[in-house]
Order: structure tokens, then C-alpha cells, then sequence
């Protein structure tokens, strides 16, 4: 089960796979395993301000898809995003983790919350399909590491083996 340490900037990320696979053992629910996983890395990761998901839909023009807003922690945030837009979109695009150091040297980037410095945004594909994406701001600049990108794509794909989506 999931033990809480101290919110730590280097945590042990092979110990948070392992309390992934833990919470989410025995039940398949997308909404339910989304909940939980945002509130385990926001809860344990130091120096955030958000973590938590953008889910895929139809776009509201019928054309293409767009990010909405799913379980997070933190502040309110952005309800709806297109694809392509902001770092959360490029990601979708791209379908590839996107780490920004910066978001405000980022182009076209979002402000949701002014606080927000740095962001690390992960795809959720699963079976060749964008589920949506895993996004993480910090109100520090230059938070998320080489590290961090590894370990939360490890704890991601715990994530998408655990839930039907």
C-alpha cells in the first residue's frame, strides 16, 4: 500500500511504480485510477502546483480532438484544450513526454495558473491510442529532470497496464 514520505524533488521512483501498481490493483476504472495516481505524485513529488490529467474527446467543432480536463490536484485549471496548443496539446500531437524548463519561453504556451514555471507533460497511448496526457507544473523554473522524465514515464505505463481506457 502506499506509504507517505516526506514530498521529496529526487523520490524513489522504483518504489512509486511498485505503490502505482498497489493503489490501482483490483480495479480497472479509468476515472477511479486517475484520481488516485494524480493524488500519489502530487502528494509525493516536491514543488508542485498541479498534477493531474487531460482526457481525449471529440473536438466541440467536430473536427479532430481536443484535452479535457480529468481528476487532477491542484488548482483549477483549463477546461478544454485543442490539439496542438500549449504543452499539453503539442504533446498530444507529438505523442511524445515534453519537458519545459521554462514555460514561459515556451511558444503558445497556457498560463492556467500565473504561478506555474516548469511543466512536464507525458502521452497516454495505449494500444496505438491517445488516451490524453499526464501534465505536471511546478512554480519552480527547471524542476523536472532526466530523471523525473524516466521515473514518471515508468509510473505512466504502470498507470495504463493497471486501467482499462
Amino acid at each position: 500500500m502506499h506509504i507517505n514520505p516526506e514530498r521529496s524533488a529526487r523520490p524513489d521512483y522504483g518504489l512509486l511504480v511498485r505503490q502505482v501498481a498497489s493503489i490501482l490493483e483490483g480495479e480497472r476504472d479509468l476515472t477511479a485510477n486517475a484520481a488516485q495516481f494524480s493524488a500519489l505524485v502530487y502528494d509525493t513529488l516536491a514543488d508542485l502546483n498541479w498534477a493531474g490529467f487531460y482526457l481525449t474527446v471529440p473536438s466541440k467543432s467536430g473536427d479532430g480532438s481536443d484535452l479535457l480536463v480529468g481528476p487532477f490536484q491542484g488548482k483549477p485549471a483549463c477546461a478544454r484544450i485543442p490539439f496542438g496548443r500549449g504543452v499539453c496539446g503539442a504533446t498530444a500531437v507529438r505523442r511524445e513526454t515534453i519537458v519545459v524548463p521554462d514555460v514561459h519561453a515556451f511558444p503558445g504556451h497556457i498560463a492556467c495558473d500565473s504561478a506555474s514555471n516548469s511543466e512536464i507533460v507525458i502521452p497516454l497511448v495505449k494500444n496505438g491510442k491517445l488516451v490524453g496526457v499526464f501534465d505536471i507544473d511546478s512554480p519552480l523554473l527547471n524542476r523536472f529532470s532526466d530523471e523525473d522524465k524516466a521515473g514518471l514515464e515508468a509510473m505512466v505505463a504502470a498507470f495504463l497496464d493497471a486501467t482499462d481506457c
